[in-house]
């Protein structure tokens, strides 16, 4: 949906006619809204939520205010409109059922789809059989050969691109192994460019923008990295950089950090089902690569809100509150990593002591085994599950391998004894769907869905790139 504007009843413009009465959906500018109402201030939200656009400076009393309305920007409200219905519908949808589930008139209807049809976001699909009189409408579904994202990672120990279409599918997936620890930035950079040359290649689509997961404080809105500590990076800007060594899209690229691209991933991996996590641990059905298998035994359990915690050389959190991500007030919400669970443990890389990574990340794993890591991992999490009221726990990154399926008990454990709530609310804990390119494909994921929030900037951008 698109970010709240000022609305007005004085849309005369034929692309931002008001509803009729009774209409299921109500387009910015519709008679439903009283004249000259505003929509709420906020401030904007993460790079690929709908709060992300639409917002100018801040306002006499230091608050982010809306954009007024008009003509232009009604019109490009009900364009973001009708694209959400078309990219959320479960079949192809035709104008007339477009012009009646909004109550704009046919005529508008379909002038704003042929806007989004010209922009190559949609495409038109044969119609059914007809099982009646008159013709029967073709269908307008999202365009799969559209502009796409693409995301890329910089890990401790490997670098990654994925490539995402307007659907949501992923394209091409590229992951190169090997030690980034102690190279010049511009090196990795320049490695990480060439992997995204390859999996663009590969896909074989137009590219909207990219999108780079580091494991570190990112601080928002320009990306500079305040410190990542298994990469002995600090304070570093590479927005500038990635612009010189990437190609050019209409919308430059994003940094954000890995372990929030990767719980975005998962709030939007396909349908809102998971598989419980013991059963498919003691059934054996995780593959290689995270993703569940066929188990005989299924428990259908949707996740709107949840905790994601990834393990990589270091360990990461992400937020999801309603399907998404909740960043802080600097981004730099989930590092989970650095609660202290072994006061007087080893020296952790960030200068402290006993930190959830130095018991729970890979190189513990390794050493000491997923039982060992358990109970630390679980009690950092349920910290996380008091502070929030979160009725979930997802694994993710390399604790979605099935050599660590064995971490799964172990956490639901710890969570049910330190979770102040778990005799009442019991939180689950499941297997990440993403598996270990959960970072790299939410990143990719992350510009599609700036594409769905606002088809209108996306083809001003197209305009002048």
């Amino acid at each position: 949906m698109p970010a709240p504007t000022s609305r007005t009843s004085h849309d005369t413009d034929a692309t931002g006619d008001g509803p009729g009465a009774g209409a299921a959906a109500a387009p910015v500018g519709s008679a439903a809204e009283p004249a000259g109402s505003a929509g709420p201030v906020s401030r904007p939200g993460p790079i690929g939520s709908s709060g992300h656009f639409g917002l100018t400076g801040p306002g006499p009393t230091g608050r982010a205010v809306p954009n007024p309305a008009r003509q232009a920007s009604i019109r490009n409200a009900n364009l973001a409109l009708l694209y959400r219905l078309i990219l959320d519908a479960p079949a192809p949808i035709s104008r007339a059922s477009l012009a009646a589930a909004t109550g704009v008139t046919r005529a508008t209807a379909s002038t704003l789809a042929d806007t989004l049809l010209e922009a190559g976001l949609i495409t038109e699909v044969s119609p059914p059989p007809a099982t009646g009189a008159g013709r029967p409408a073709a269908g307008l579904v999202p365009a799969a050969g559209g502009p796409a994202g693409l995301g890329l990672e910089i890990n401790v120990d490997y670098l990654a691109a994925c490539v995402v279409d307007l659907t949501g599918a992923v394209r091409s997936t590229v992951i190169r192994h090997g030690d980034q620890r102690d190279r010049a930035v511009s090196d990795v950079l320049a490695d990480l460019a060439v992997l995204g040359a390859d999996a663009t290649a590969e896909a074989g689509l137009g590219i909207a923008g990219a999108a780079v997961a580091v494991p570190g404080l990112v601080e928002n809105p320009h990306g500079r990295i305040r410190r990542a500590p298994n990469l002995a990076w600090q304070d570093f800007e590479i927005g500038a950089e990635l612009r010189r060594v990437l190609p050019d899209t209409p919308f430059e690229p994003v940094i954000g950090n890995e372990a929030d691209f990767a719980a975005l991933a998962e709030a939007h991996a396909g349908p809102d089902t998971y598989v419980d996590s013991e059963a498919r641990a003691v059934l054996g059905t995780q593959t290689a690569d995270g993703a569940p298998g066929t188990a005989s035994v299924e428990q259908p359990i949707p996740l709107t809100d949840f905790l994601y915690v990834s393990g990589e050389i270091g360990v990461g959190a992400g937020v999801i509150l309603g399907r998404e991500l909740f960043r802080g007030a600097r981004g730099w919400a989930g590092e989970i990593g650095h609660i202290t669970v072994e006061p007087d443990g080893a020296l952790c890389r960030c200068g402290a002591r006993g930190c959830l990574e130095t018991v729970a990340g890979l190189e513990a794993l390794h050493r000491d085994g997923p039982e060992a890591a358990a109970p630390g991992l679980g009690r950092a999490a349920a910290a996380a599950v008091n502070l929030l009221d979160l009725p979930a726990v997802v694994l993710g990154g390399v604790y979605a391998r099935p050599e660590f399926a064995a971490l799964v008990p172990g956490v639901r454990k710890a969570l049910a004894e330190h979770v102040i709530s778990a005799r009442w609310a019991p939180v689950t804990v499941h297997v990440s769907r993403r598996g270990t390119a959960a970072a790299v494909t939410g990143a990719a994921t992350a510009v599609v869905r700036r594409v769905h929030a606002d088809p209108a900037a996306w083809m001003s951008a197209a305009l002048t790139a």
